[in-house]
């Protein structure tokens, strides 16, 4: 890379400049023609009309006129039609294409917050009108509380002799 040489600041200017002189005057010569182009189609399909001075005569263009926006409608109308086609069969071949190929685009989705019961409304429809409370369906689960007779609670003399049984087992062993 050393040894090639690199153009200087000056000498891409100048350049540049030049690339954009050709560039304007091809322009310019495509411009003009274009309007010769022009100039001669309308020579060509729309002839000076003179103006009659009789009614007959004028009627006459009138008619000739009518005649000839009427060939210019259909022409337009086929030229339309063919180009519809053409741009179906453009869009199908794309669609193939993208077939072939198995990507597909994705479209960014948007984040939404939405409810739970505006979910299942959007997804059920309006006709099913289901309010969910999430804390009605948790199971429920009782506290059991192991109730000793009072009895039993009375009575301390035979939780101590209980005791004193227990006691003599280890002291045997």
């Amino acid at each position: 890379m050393a040894t090639e040489k690199r153009l200087s600041a000056r000498r891409k200017h100048t350049l540049k400049s030049c690339m954009l002189v050709v560039a304007n005057n091809l322009l310019d010569a495509e411009a003009t023609v274009k309007a010769d182009e022009r100039e001669k189609f309308l020579a060509e399909k729309c002839p000076s009309v003179e103006l009659p001075y009789s009614k007959d005569e004028l009627m006459e263009l009138c008619k000739q006129l009518h005649e000839q926006i009427d060939i210019s409608e259909e022409e337009r109308y086929c030229i339309e039609f063919k180009l519809n086609m053409v741009l179906n069969e453009v869009r199908d071949l794309n669609i193939k294409i993208v077939d072939l190929r198995g990507k597909f685009k994705r479209p960014r989705l948007k984040k939404v917050r939405m409810s739970a019961d505006a979910m299942l409304k959007a997804l059920l429809g309006s006709k099913h009108t289901v309010n969910m409370d999430l804390r009605a369906n948790l199971k429920q689960v009782k506290k059991e509380v192991k109730e000793e007779p009072a009895e039993a609670a009375g009575d301390w003399r035979k939780n101590i002799e209980d005791k004193a049984d227990r006691k003599k087992m280890f002291e045997t062993s």
